[in-house]
């Protein structure tokens, strides 16, 4: 996942937003001209703020119209270093249907989708629907349940996809439908839905619908780059992950921190493992 040199002679990091928001209130996920996204929402806070990125903000996964998030994530590189939990608070104020709820600091220039296990919907039943037979819903859960081509229950969007084998766990949890896939079609869980709830495939509305979670694997967490409250002398602020080791230095104390020929760096790194010397600013 990472070069250190190449890490170390950036100022990049990569955060991840972790969002909510009220699918209902806006007319797409992606930026449409003169229409309302959640995307759009999220690049206008955070321009307003000062914050710029490079290559785009990419996204764990997208929602359809009027489909909500309980969690879903944002992603980008930046060379911003500064305070990102006052730049949450700030955002959160002004926005009223768009929330971050944490975010956390990791590797630039990683393509967030690939490191997402699975995807969690949750389908509330719409009132017509609740007199559907208990019995029969959990018939259909378990037969829509497995590793199979799921393109008849996708669009057209779906149809030109080349990978149309998906996997999905699909349960009655609380009066509502419960979907767990590795990746799901264009959509999916509400025609899925449809068949569940009535034994025909139809779409159903979106507005039921809601993101629940993001699995996201165990070499993307273990990067997270955490404060730690090390003393070490020349040093002004640790972070680390399970990886390395992230030391921010004065600029002008950098080449005494390192040492002529990097005699002092390569001590500290007998100690420490992996580490990355950073400007502080």
């Amino acid at each position: 996942m990472i070069n250190l040199r190449k890490f170390e002679n950036s100022r990049k990091f990569g955060y991840l937003f972790f969002i909510q928001y009220n699918g209902k209130k806006f007319d797409s996920f992606d930026e449409n001209s003169g229409k309302r996204s959640v995307k759009g929402d999220f690049i206008k806070g955070m321009t307003e703020m000062g914050i710029s990125w490079a290559k785009g903000v990419q996204q764990a996964s997208r929602t359809d119209s009027e489909v909500s998030a309980q969690e879903n994530i944002l992603y980008f590189s930046s060379n911003f270093s500064g305070d990102m939990n006052g730049i949450i608070q700030e955002f959160n104020k002004k926005n009223r249907y768009l929330q971050i709820i944490s975010v956390k600091k990791t590797y630039p220039d990683i393509v967030i989708p690939d490191y997402v296990e699975y995807r969690v919907y949750k389908y509330e039943i719409p009132e017509k629907y609740k007199i559907t037979s208990i019995n029969d819903i959990e018939k259909r859960c378990k037969e829509l349940s497995g590793t199979y081509d799921v393109s008849r229950f996708s669009d057209e969007k779906g149809d030109k996809l080349k990978e149309k084998l998906r996997s999905v766990e699909v349960k009655l949890e609380d009066g509502a439908l419960i979907f767990k896939g590795n990746s799901f079609m264009p959509k999916q869980v509400r025609n899925m839905s449809g068949y569940i709830l009535s034994g025909e495939i139809k779409l159903l509305p979106g507005h039921y619908l809601s993101l629940i979670k993001n699995g996201l694997n165990s070499e993307l967490v273990s990067s997270f780059l955490e404060r730690d409250e090390e003393k070490i002398d020349g040093v002004e602020v640790v972070e680390k992950n399970n990886e390395i080791y992230l030391f921010y230095v004065k600029k002008e104390k950098r080449g005494e921190f390192i040492g002529k020929n990097g005699s002092n760096i390569k001590k500290i790194r007998k100690q420490y493992g992996k580490v990355v010397v950073r400007d502080f600013y």
